[in-house]
């Protein structure tokens, strides 16, 4: 099935209710899960779920191990304990590879494209697995959902703009139709309009088509804005977890995500997270 343009759905415009209901149900299920590098323990026991067509942020300070914990759910960072299943499916410890054919894709922070391929090439990369009418059919589809990158076809990614690189990046890992797609935030160094776009827009349109998102993002208002469900990530635990409406409403909200960074990382561009 052709996935659609992306219309910038919000939660509640999405059935935001009926995902919450069926959490035991959900796509994604981290349960206790302890991870690191080198023997090193940078998250620690945390758990989370991610239900199909629901977006659910991971937020956090500077350094709270975010780009770490979903490393460790791609197979990119030793885990020590916990498990990772994909529906009823343990997956835990599975290279990115495996996790592509289980419908699994992710878009890391850095690295995200090969500058030295087309755009066009990029995406063949990234459908891989496809041959032959169905991965021209679906380079179609991805590029419906990525207009700009119609006239790229033919441009190396090495030339493109920060934002465009980041649509590429987006769409090379679409070539799959995964059914979770995990993005470590997508919005760095971006133009705030073009943060605004990708997130509003593309992040929040793939989820009405009934994908899973698990997204770590810096821009915390806009991350709750497009949320169904957020979690907050300091030290390397879970410290809070809610709706966005319910995390905004709370007196400590503030205090717990910042700690002694100060009120303006809680803006809208915010800094990113180095581990």
């Amino acid at each position: 099935m052709p996935i659609s343009s992306a219309n910038g759905d919000s939660p509640a415009n999405r059935d935001s209710s009926a995902s919450r209901a069926s959490r035991a149900d959900a796509f994604l299920t981290v349960s206790g899960l302890s991870a690191g590098y080198g023997g090193s323990t940078v998250v620690k026991d945390v758990g989370c779920q991610v239900g199909l067509g629901e977006i659910v942020s991971l937020l956090g300070p500077n350094g709270a191990g975010k780009s770490t914990l979903l490393k460790a759910l791609v197979g990119m960072a030793q885990v020590s304990a916990g498990s990772v299943h994909i529906g009823s499916r343990a997956v835990t410890g599975f290279r990115t590879d495996q996790l592509a054919r289980l419908g699994v894709g992710y878009v890391p922070q850095l690295k995200d494209v090969f500058p030295p391929l087309t755009v066009l090439e990029n995406l063949e990369m990234g459908g891989y697995l496809l041959k032959g009418r169905e991965l021209a059919e679906r380079i179609d589809e991805v590029l419906e959902v990525f207009p700009p990158l119609k006239a790229m076809r033919t441009r190396t990614s090495a030339k493109l703009s920060g934002g465009e690189r980041k649509m590429l990046a987006v769409a090379r890992v679409l070539m799959l139709k995964p059914k979770l797609l995990i993005v470590d935030e997508p919005t760095a160094n971006l133009a705030e309009e073009l943060a605004h776009t990708l997130l509003s827009q593309h992040i929040a349109g793939l989820a009405s088509t009934g994908t899973a998102v698990l997204l770590v993002e810096q821009r915390v208002k806009a991350a709750l804005e497009i949320s169904d469900w957020s979690y907050v990530l300091v030290s390397g635990g879970i410290q809070l977890s809610g709706k966005p409406d319910e995390l905004r409403a709370r007196a400590d909200f503030a205090d717990i995500f910042l700690g002694a960074q100060g009120t303006g990382a809680m803006g809208t561009t915010g800094t990113r997270d180095g581990t």
